[in-house]
């Protein structure tokens, strides 16, 4: 019997949810996905450390007030990273915009078209990098312009149906519905201990996503992210893609049992019925939806946070330096 890693990826396509170069090199996943915690977390390692020299180098050389200098180091760094992933697998890499633009359209705009900028700059073809943005009215609107600039975006802090279609019809490349915080939400609330996988709040919120999408005919990409356990990797066997973080790679990689697949985009079926979602709708839906609109505040004030510890490091780099 193979390992349900090995069964999983003859279904869907294994990301790798992690930062960690020495982890990557290990698991050699499709694609991978980073963001500030991920950052945060990576750069404390030795493997990081001459990236984190070279960004601050290349700030200095760009020039700018100390602020400017700061935010190129951190997005040049963001690169640096993923290119050095983009060696070791053979898909793509996804890269985030500062999450204190999650409400700016503009901001967004700028800082993505930068960053692949600086990709292109480094030689790597950009076709191989995603644009994670914040899954906002903000955010989205951003995205269905990069789209329509051949800039493929992976639209993520999503926990909502109404965030879902409204990337679909924005033409976004890709989603990350978010599991595990949602079943985070749901256990915080209720004062229950746990879920049965099947009844997972975040695997039913993925499921019916990915459902109304194949049902639809919609082309956006369906990445089922942020795990809490193996079982509710399981129960979305079969989703477009999946990021999963080392340690559940190896849970996986160590179960011998049988995985059955659950999502068939060839038989969904879906109830929902949505026309075209403007910016009234999308907010009335979301302010209806409690536990969306606390964990995406919840989401952009974590990722804000590890995005200026982040900074915080990159300037005592620069000081010392």
């Amino acid at each position: 019997m193979t390992s349900k890693l090995d069964q999983l990826k003859t279904m869907t396509t294994v990301v790798a949810d992690t930062g960690d170069i020495e982890a990557i090199a290990k698991w050699r996943p499709e694609d991978a996905t980073t963001n500030p915690s991920l950052l945060l977390k990576a750069a404390a390692s030795d493997a990081y450390r001459p990236m984190l020299d070279k960004a601050v180098t290349e700030a200095r050389r760009h020039g700018g007030s100390d602020a400017e200098q700061l935010t190129m180091a951190t997005d040049m760094l963001a690169v640096l990273a993923g290119r050095e992933i983009l060696n070791l697998i053979p898909g793509v890499v996804s890269t985030e915009v500062d999450a204190r633009l999650s409400f700016d359209t503009a901001g967004t705009l700028e800082r993505a078209r930068r960053l692949v900028e600086l990709y292109d700059k480094q030689g790597v073809d950009t076709s191989r990098v995603l644009i994670k943005i914040a899954s906002t009215w903000e955010g989205i609107r951003a995205a269905e312009q990069l789209e329509k600039e051949g800039i493929r975006c992976n639209l993520t802090l999503l926990f909502s149906f109404i965030q879902a279609a409204a990337c679909a019809q924005a033409g976004a490349f890709l989603i990350s519905p978010f599991v595990g915080r949602i079943l985070d939400w749901h256990l915080a609330s209720t004062g229950r201990d746990s879920y049965p996988a099947a009844e997972d709040p975040g695997v039913l919120s993925v499921s019916r996503i990915y459902n109304y999408y194949k049902a639809n005919g919609f082309k956006t990409v369906v990445m089922g992210a942020s795990f809490r356990n193996t079982g509710e990797i399981e129960m979305l066997a079969g989703c477009d893609r999946l990021t999963i973080s080392p340690a559940l790679l190896q849970e996986l990689q160590d179960d011998q049992g049988d995985l059955p697949r659950r999502l068939v985009a060839d038989t969904a079926s879906s109830p929902d019925q949505l026309g075209t979602i403007d910016e009234k709708l999308f907010r009335w839906e979301s302010n209806e939806d409690a536990m969306a609109t606390e964990k995406l505040a919840d989401g952009i004030r974590r990722f804000t946070a590890d995005q200026i510890e982040l900074e915080n490091r990159v300037r005592q780099l620069a000081r010392a330096a």
